[in-house]
């Protein structure tokens, strides 16, 4: 039933994307500079989840690499590699720079200094959930180095440029923005097409099944591929020759635990801290979180650092904030 694994993750990259041409012929002139050995400018992806920001970001890499072959690219996931020195660390290990780098006593201006003094070789880093990172100032020091190209990824451009100081602002707030909004049901229907075509055995599950999962999506192409993966592994186990409309609606929900699950996973110590006060109670003031909160983290963050956590478990859906500042309450999203 399956062929081809690989194409069923949510991390594969195809080497043909649909329905985001005005988004990739942008992000391609932004970095068609690189081609001619020019600096080019930083460009900021964002839009909600699943709406193909990363993928986009990777294919159009691989597609530059295929030009521009001495061409230095790391991806980094600044939600797991959110602090200075990893990320730098990342960095550096994107060309091969951490042989004699010790992670406990190799200080952080010494891998800034080495990634400035490193080769002149273009080097395009993807940093991924950008917003994450502990000391934005990192970008600045970033931006400076000439041969480095950054395309940063975030849901909510005001959550990465609401906290920085105006020296960042300036030179990051011109950057070329691109917005992904969420895909319709008809596009993700093509898309899970693309997919069920290279890695699914042929008659296994016919349209108005895409279609369902496509509705039971959001428009979050992470969720469609999710719900898809466990569909067809769930169909292949009991085992039965198609995927059928009971089989997506019995997936669809733990399709969509996953991807929370493995979401609050990844969340830092103060994020993760401030959910489960959330899901402790029933619902909860700014306030009573506050509260809560400077009681029970090791190194309490001040208000406006918890309205910005907030703010991103609101865009990864997984809380709900309802009424105004004043009177706000705060759930756990279903």
């Amino acid at each position: 039933m399956i062929t081809d694994a690989r194409v069923l993750q949510p991390e594969f990259i195809p080497k043909e994307v649909q329905h985001r041409d005005a988004e990739v012929n942008y992000l391609s002139s932004v970095l068609n500079p690189i081609t001619e050995e020019q600096r080019t400018d930083p460009a900021l992806l964002h839009g909600p989840s699943g709406a193909g920001k990363t993928c986009i970001a990777q294919f159009l890499v691989e597609q530059l690499r295929e030009v521009v072959v001495d061409l230095n690219y790391q991806y980094v996931n600044c939600w797991e590699d959110h602090s200075r020195y990893k990320t730098l660390y990342r960095l550096l290990d994107g060309i091969g720079s951490t042989v004699d780098v010790h992670r406990q006593s190799t200080p952080k201006d010494v891998l800034l200094e080495r990634l400035k003094e490193s080769d002149e070789t273009p080097y395009v880093v993807i940093l991924d959930e950008v917003d994450q990172l502990e000391d934005k100032s990192l970008l600045y020091d970033l931006y400076r180095i000439p041969h480095l190209t950054m395309i940063l990824i975030s849901n909510d451009e005001n959550g990465l440029f609401g906290p920085i100081d105006d020296r960042l602002n300036s030179r990051l707030t011109d950057c070329e923005r691109i917005h992904f909004r969420s895909y319709h049901e008809s596009e993700l229907v093509s898309i899970l097409g693309d997919r069920i075509r290279w890695g699914i055995t042929d008659g296994v599950i016919d349209t108005s099944c895409v279609e369902l999962i496509a509705a039971n999506s959001g428009g979050d192409a992470r969720i469609a591929i999710g719900i898809l993966r466990r569909a067809t592994r769930k169909a292949k186990d009991a085992p039965v020759d198609e995927i059928t409309a009971d089989i997506i609606q019995e997936e669809t929900p733990e399709a969509k635990s996953e991807i929370r699950q493995r979401t609050v996973d990844r969340l830092t110590p103060d994020q993760k801290l401030l959910y489960n006060i959330i899901t402790e109670n029933a619902e909860i003031t700014p306030q009573q979180l506050y509260n809560a909160y400077c009681c029970r983290a090791d190194d309490p963050k001040t208000k406006r650092m918890v309205r910005n956590y907030l703010s991103k478990l609101e865009h990864y859906n997984l809380i709900t904030a309802e009424g105004n500042t004043k009177a706000r309450i705060y759930r756990t999203r279903a």
